[in-house]
């Protein structure tokens, strides 16, 4: 559930550039089993507390849906990391060049905005990328070649000037950047998501011994 909370807390802000939902689901379905996890606690101490075996079956029957819930959580993580590559380079220069600073977009343009400030990058894969975007070939660019944004110091219309010394040169631009830190944090859910599905499988196995105990108890 932290996880889920956290990744949506700190990470929501660069969701919107992302073409995929993917990212946003596995945190939500860690969060749903964090809650069916604090739910289930309950009824299994209730169960050995009573040893009833009708609430033994149902405390079982919550841990495989908790089992399979993080599994496909961890799964999800894991596939969206293999193609995490390939979807940025389609999407996001795109996204700079059609969507920021448009009626309507202003969750995009907040994204990209706090991309570049936040990683110190500016453009997709160089700052040469915002030469093809529609904001800066309008007029409401007032002559900026890059947005404020891509500033190392943002004050008003500093996008004006794209000198090495003005804006940031990063190599690779900010999709290298974005991709290596949504990376870690796809690993962390992953790994959190298979980890507590191992754990409620010794959690089933658990409660199948406890059953039969109470079982052959009642003969």
């Amino acid at each position: 559930m932290a996880v889920g909370i956290w990744t949506l807390v700190q990470k929501s802000d660069y969701l919107d550039i992302l073409a995929s939902s993917t990212f946003a689901v596995s945190a939500y379905i860690l969060i749903f089993a964090g809650g069916l996890v604090m739910i289930t606690g309950f009824l299994g101490f209730s169960a050995i507390i009573r040893e009833q075996r009708s609430c033994l079956s149902a405390y079982f029957s919550m841990l495989l849906l908790i089992f399979l819930i993080e599994l496909v959580a961890g799964v999800l993580a894991y596939v969206y990391y293999q193609r995490l590559s390939e979807e940025l380079k389609q999407h996001l220069t795109q996204t700079l060049t059609e969507n920021y600073a448009l009626p309507g977009k202003t969750h995009i343009t907040h994204s990209v905005d706090r991309l570049q400030q936040d990683f110190k990058c500016c453009g997709s894969n160089s700052s040469a990328d915002w030469q093809h975007s529609i904001y800066i070939l309008s007029r409401e660019s007032s002559g900026r070649v890059v947005p404020d944004s891509c500033c190392k110091t943002v004050t008003f219309k500093c996008g004006k000037r794209d000198h090495p010394s003005n804006i940031y040169k990063v190599e690779g631009g900010c999709i290298t950047k974005l991709e290596g830190f949504l990376a870690d944090h796809l690993l962390i859910m992953g790994a959190v998501g298979i980890g507590v599905a191992c754990l409620q499988s010794c959690g089933m196995i658990f409660t199948c011994c406890l059953h039969r105990r109470i079982k052959m108890d009642s003969y």
